[in-house]
């Protein structure tokens, strides 16, 4: 197996465990992340995350939401260099959340790092999404 077919059954892990992710179930993204303090995440949603803990936390609030979504990868492409690998491509499918449905078009880069042998997710960055802003919008209680 080629390096970078290895990163590529490592992205296919990734999207799997995100795909879990769109139906309530984020557990299985930690089998794929770097749990690192440097590991980071800008997500459809906005923000920046930093750190293991603080990653993790944006998927558990996202998966308590999340329903029958479904996500995958179309126009990947993968680059290594020594024990780092990037990939970009376009996210496309749909999520409902919180009852509101969504859909998934966005651009999106993420970048793998070797650790004892196996690739995994340090960063993570989509384009953001005026649809998924939106939803979170409406569930914000009102201010005043």
């Amino acid at each position: 197996m080629t390096t970078e077919d290895e990163v590529r059954k490592a992205s296919e892990q990734f999207y799997a465990a995100l795909n879990r992710m769109t139906k309530g179930d984020s557990g299985a993204l930690a089998d794929i992340w770097s749990h690192g303090a440097a590991v980071t995440a800008m997500h459809p949603i906005g923000g920046r995350e930093v750190g293991w803990d603080a990653v993790r936390a944006s998927f558990d609030r996202v998966a308590q939401l999340a329903s029958d979504g479904r996500v995958e990868l179309k126009d990947q492409l993968i680059r290594v260099a020594g024990n780092v690998a990037y990939e970009t491509g376009v996210e496309h499918g749909q999520v409902t959340l919180a009852g509101y449905d969504a859909t998934i078009e966005h651009r999106v880069t993420n970048i793998y790092q070797q650790e004892g042998g196996a690739w995994r997710l340090v960063h993570h960055h989509t384009d953001t999404s005026p649809a998924m802003l939106d939803i979170l919008s409406r569930l914000q209680p009102p201010s005043g």
